[in-house]
């Protein structure tokens, strides 16, 4: 895995549409755009591949019910995913590069809220997203999970449609014990044994602090090697200040983190590499700019 090339994947879609002044607001987050200003998304898709990014990711993270609320989602949800990746697709299309589009599944329930996972409704939410999103994208990409619990429930929501399935914790921000763990508590050894089980392609951690990453990313390589299987790695940090425990994401625009520039960010990313990660990319607050940085020094 150490000489493997690396992947570099895209940024964050939110603060990047609130940037190009793209309708922009709570509780709908970045799903707004998909229906007030869908070019917008295909410009921050290609403003992504244009700094080097070879995985876009759909525009989807926010069509939930959570963000979008249940009347809106129960009627437009599926036509919303579709718009993601139909966007996400067209970028790719255009740009002449191998660019492969990931289909974002979100937490279905709210991000950071283990508590909230509700096995009863799994199928009501996924299922209109993964129809939406199937025939634009590449590959899927669970994210921002925060168990174990809904990991295996999206893997069990998927068509067996043969495209790869790449999976993407969240972490605790502190580290209780020094041990990295999952934001419900549940190590990140037991979390890559499942995703080993459940045929992940690539484990990866994202929106959380570089700082708690490492270890994880440490703990999946020394699980995989025990385990003899080859399941790449990667990362996707944001650039937030540690999140209080009762935070959702995207409460609210958090201040970013000055030391996190694309400089900054670089030093992390390469600390990564060094580790085993070969998928390397950004979350919430990382944009082209930091992307393009990346590319150039780690592709």
């Amino acid at each position: 895995m150490g000489d493997s090339a690396v992947v570099i994947l895209d940024g964050g879609m939110g603060r990047e549409l609130q940037r190009r002044g793209a309708p922009f607001r709570q509780p709908e987050w970045s799903a707004l755009a998909l229906s007030e200003a869908p070019e917008a998304v295909v410009a921050v898709h290609t403003a992504y591949i244009e700094s080097g990014a070879r995985v876009i990711t759909s525009n989807s993270y926010a069509v939930v019910p959570f963000h979008i609320g249940e009347e809106r989602f129960a009627a437009e949800g599926r036509a919303l995913a579709s718009t993601a990746g139909q966007l996400a697709r067209a970028a790719a299309d255009a740009s002449g590069q191998p660019v492969r589009v990931a289909g974002s599944l979100p937490p279905l329930f709210g991000s950071y809220r283990p508590d909230l996972f509700d096995a009863a409704r799994v199928s009501e939410v996924l299922t209109p997203l993964v129809e939406g999103l199937a025939e634009h994208v590449d590959l899927w990409l669970a994210e921002t999970q925060s168990s174990i619990v809904e990991a295996r429930a999206i893997r069990a929501g998927l068509p067996n449609d043969g495209k790869p399935f790449w999976l993407s914790f969240t972490l605790q921000d502190d580290d209780v014990d020094d041990l990295p763990r999952l934001r419900s508590g549940e190590p990140v050894s037991e979390a890559a044994e499942v995703a080993a089980q459940l045929g992940v392609q690539t484990l990866l951690f994202n929106c959380s602090q570089p700082e708690v990453i490492g270890a994880a990313i440490d703990a999946a390589r020394e699980t995989f090697e025990r385990l003899g299987v080859q399941i790449a790695i990667g990362a996707y940090a944001n650039a937030f200040p540690p999140q209080p425990k009762d935070a959702t994401a995207n409460d609210g625009l958090d201040e970013l983190r000055e030391d996190l520039d694309p400089p900054g960010y670089l030093h992390w990313a390469e600390n990564w590499r060094q580790r085993g990660a070969s998928h390397l990319g950004g979350c919430c607050g990382i944009g082209p700019e930091h992307i393009a940085v990346l590319a150039q020094r780690l592709r």
